[in-house]
Order: structure tokens, then C-alpha cells, then sequence
């Protein structure tokens, strides 16, 4: 009997959405393309991360406290699995974004004293990795946007009435997404200055 009357409940919720399915599959499939795209933009920039904290380390290794930092932020976003699964547990999404944000803070910080040493600025090494830097976070600013509408679309497929009674029969639910605060903070590249040589050491009098 009560095969029977799943069976009906199945029956009734095809005939109430239609192809229902079909869109939140598709949908679904989507998000996670979006996904991964982001994942690969945030690696992206973690890779640079050891080569760029290694550059400043030359010039400036007193800066103990930000090249720290950065290297710790790292390190925490690295220790997150961003597999497909973590859309389905807020609080592990959560999680990735705020290790995510702190790194952000701290390349922009990273960057911030660089300004200090002219010498850095010069360097045609760190000048490339602050050119990699800066792509990497407009690419992710783009992944991140492409991934806000795909959950925004799926989102509200799986919330609207009927298409929602087959969301809950297949056990499709909301997924999270980035929220506005943090992408503001993102998705801003950090300021990349190229400035001129530094300036002619003073000679030593005769």
C-alpha cells in the first residue's frame, strides 16, 4: 500500500510540473559548471601565492606579519574540499568564502607594501605576478557573477510552484550562493601600480 501511494504522489507531481525535471537537471548541471570555473580561478590565484610571497620575502623580509598572512590565508583555503558537494552544505560554503575573502585581504595588503620598496616595484618578476594577479581576479570576479545568475536562476526553479513539488520528490534544494558584502569585497582587484625605476641611489662623496 504505501508503494502504492508513492506511486500516485509521483504520478501527481509529473502531471502538476511537466518537464519540471528536465529544467532543474539542466539548471543543476549548470551551477556546477559555474562551480568549477570558479574553483580553477581561485587555484589560479593560490598558485601564485608562494612565488609572490617569495619575491617580497627579497626585498622585504621584515614584513614577517603580512608575508604571514598570506601564507596562512593560503594555507586555510587549501585545506577546504571545494567539490561539488560543499553547494549543498551551507555552512561548508560559508566556510570556503570567508577563507577565500581573508586571502583576498591579505594580497591586498601584501600588495599595499610593496609601495614601501621601490627596489620591488622594479623587480620585472614581481611585476609579471602582480599583471598574473590582477587577470586572475577579474577572471574570478567574472566566474563568481557567472555562478551568482546560475544559482539565482536554480534557485528560484526549485522555490516557484509546481516545479517546486518536484524539487522536493527528488530532494533538489536551494543551494548557497556569495553574498553581496562578500563580493564586493572580491571581485574588486587589488590595486596594481606600475610604477616607473626607482629613483638613482645618491652618490657616496668623494
Amino acid at each position: 500500500m504505501h508503494k502504492l501511494w508513492l506511486g500516485l504522489v509521483v504520478l501527481l507531481v509529473f502531471s502538476l510540473t511537466g518537464c519540471s525535471y528536465n529544467t532543474i537537471q539542466s539548471q543543476d548541471e549548470q551551477v556546477k559548471a559555474s562551480w568549477s570555473e570558479v574553483v580553477n580561478q581561485y587555484q589560479r590565484r593560490a598558485d601564485l601565492v608562494p612565488n609572490l610571497v617569495n619575491t617580497v620575502k627579497g626585498y622585504a623580509s621584515h614584513e614577517r606579519e603580512v608575508l604571514t598572512q598570506v601564507t596562512e590565508a593560503r594555507a586555510r583555503v587549501g585545506a577546504i574540499q571545494a567539490s561539488p558537494e560543499l553547494l549543498n552544505d551551507p555552512q561548508a560554503f560559508a566556510r570556503f568564502q570567508a577563507a577565500q575573502g581573508q586571502l583576498s585581504g591579505s594580497l591586498s595588503r601584501l600588495l599595499a607594501v610593496s609601495e614601501n620598496y621601490p627596489q620591488l616595484k622594479a623587480d620585472a618578476g614581481f611585476r609579471e605576478l602582480q599583471a598574473q594577479l590582477e587577470g586572475t581576479e577579474n577572471r574570478i570576479a567574472v566566474a563568481r557573477n557567472r555562478y551568482i545568475q546560475g544559482v539565482q536562476g536554480y534557485n528560484v526553479t526549485v522555490r516557484s510552484f509546481p516545479s517546486n513539488l518536484t524539487a522536493m520528490a527528488f530532494g533538489y534544494k536551494e543551494k548557497p550562493n556569495f553574498t553581496v558584502s562578500n563580493e564586493a569585497g572580491i571581485a574588486k582587484p587589488p590595486q596594481v601600480e606600475f610604477g616607473g625605476p626607482p629613483p638613482a641611489a645618491p652618490r657616496s662623496p668623494n
